[in-house]
């Protein structure tokens, strides 16, 4: 698995091309890769990188 944070709602490709260089890299052992930033929902890439908020993962 692949986790990048940043200090970012909004999350571009720039912002993702080292998970997807990675996963490229890595094949079927990359289980997923996911960006954690500060913005308000959790959602699903196109290029399948999981985007998932940092106050979804405490209280």
């Amino acid at each position: 698995m692949g986790i990048e944070v940043k200090l970012s709602a909004e999350v571009g490709s720039r912002d993702v091309r080292h998970l997807v260089w990675l996963r490229e890299r890595l094949g079927e052992a990359a289980a997923d890769m996911v960006v954690l930033t500060t913005g308000e929902r959790p959602y699903r890439r196109p290029d399948g990188v999981a985007v998932v908020p940092l106050a979804l993962l405490g209280p």
